[in-house]
């Protein structure tokens, strides 16, 4: 599956295009973002940049996430509506997720994402925001459920 994330550059001129600079925390918790396969939370992606930037503060992390959602950069994942604090996602193409209820935690589906599925789904919703001049030019699909304590697969003997 591609999992598209962006290079320096293109975070630092994401930040700069907006107006905002690109300073070394920013850009240290884009790279770690990135590196995360899961989708953290502000505070475990501060425990993990800690390590390379000690003096760096749980408040500069929550900017620096913001900010990098702000330009496109990461998206921010669970808003309050779903419960629970926000999660990130460096990844840049367009992909699918689940969400377990119990712990919060947040998966990629490993299917492609399908740009005409609200066609392929309901074609007189398209037709009906069609006529309504509405144009879809994206939408987001998130499965809620519980998954098992461990993982399959790394459940132990």
């Amino acid at each position: 599956m591609n999992s598209t994330r962006l290079g320096h550059d293109a975070v630092s001129d994401a930040l700069g295009t907006a107006g905002l600079r690109p300073t070394p925390q920013r850009l240290a918790v884009y790279d770690q973002l990135a590196a995360m396969d899961d989708h953290p939370t502000a505070a475990e992606v501060f425990q993990a940049v800690r390590p390379r930037l000690p003096r760096i503060s749980l408040a500069t992390v929550y900017k620096a996430l913001e900010a990098l959602a702000a330009v496109g950069a990461v998206d921010r994942l669970n808003p309050a509506a779903a419960g629970g604090p926000a999660r990130y996602d460096a990844r840049g193409d367009h992909h699918y997720h689940f969400r377990c209820l119990r712990t919060g935690a947040i998966h990629d589906l490993p299917t492609r994402y399908d740009p005409a599925l609200v066609e392929r789904l309901d074609p007189a919703l398209a037709d009906d925001l069609r006529r309504r001049g509405f144009q879809v030019t994206g939408y987001r699909l998130e499965l809620f459920g519980y998954q098992p304590s461990e993982p399959e697969g790394e459940r132990r003997e």
